[in-house]
């Protein structure tokens, strides 16, 4: 998955995730959108399947939870 198909299913990522977590985590999915997702990415970008695509956007979603978390 080169970097254009990314940015083109970034916002599927995370209307996945957001149709999987409680809903107080939502906002965190509203910042996430906020997110130019050309901003996540280069051009060099490659991810190897939608699968791993999926993973990073999980991720970047987990660490701002965890910063949210702690910032309690």
């Amino acid at each position: 998955m080169d970097a254009i198909e990314f940015i083109t299913k970034y916002e599927s990522y995370l209307e996945e995730i957001s149709n999987v977590i409680k809903p107080e985590l939502l906002p965190i999915i509203d910042q996430l959108k906020n997110i130019d997702p050309h901003d996540l990415v280069t051009p060099e970008t490659y991810l190897i399947d939608g699968s791993h695509a999926r993973g990073y956007v999980w991720r970047l979603f987990l660490q701002r939870v965890k910063e949210d978390s702690s910032s309690k």
